[in-house]
């Protein structure tokens, strides 16, 4: 018997996850999406894969540039998470106005200052998978960022932080 999609998404909301920032420097403007589906693949060579919307912008901005970054969330940047994670977002740039930033040297993506760690990435490829995508990046370079920081969680459709308790305002 098929397993229904709103159980299967309910039951996955169980799951507390890392928040992430991807970006994405074109010729134009800036793209970034909050992302929560990124996985550890390799150590050598080093490797994330991150889940993106199959029919959304920034995979198909991601796949033309074939560069990003990817900063991992701090519990402060719960609103930012929540600014890019919404439909009809303008520019990144216009969501980061009072949040101070930074770029990746290689990629040119935003990089949050305050964030845990960031990665300058190159896209090796983007599988099909349903009705997403997974983009496998290689991390050219590692952005140390404030390790001490309090990581900024998904849990049950809710920013939280490590202790569960919903996450900053900032």
């Amino acid at each position: 018997m098929p397993v229904d999609p709103a159980t299967f998404a309910e039951a996955l909301r169980q799951y507390a996850a890392g928040v992430c920032l991807l970006t994405v420097r074109d010729g134009i403007d800036d793209v970034g999406t909050t992302v929560s589906s990124v996985m550890s693949v390799s150590a050598q060579p080093p490797l994330v894969a991150v889940g993106l919307s199959a029919g959304g912008y920034p995979a198909e901005v991601l796949e033309e540039v074939g560069r990003c970054a990817l900063t991992v969330l701090a519990a402060e940047h719960a609103i930012v998470a929540s600014r890019f994670s919404s439909a009809g977002r303008p520019s990144a740039r216009h969501l980061l106005e009072s949040v101070p930033w930074h770029r990746a040297e290689g990629s040119g993506g935003i990089v949050l200052t305050g964030g845990l760690v960031a990665l300058d990435c190159r896209l090796e490829r983007l599988v099909e998978a349903g009705d997403h995508v997974l983009a496998l990046l290689s991390a050219d370079d590692v952005l140390p960022g404030d390790a001490s920081a309090v990581p900024l969680l998904r849990h049950r459709g809710r920013y939280v932080d490590a202790s569960g308790e919903p996450a900053g305002r900032g």
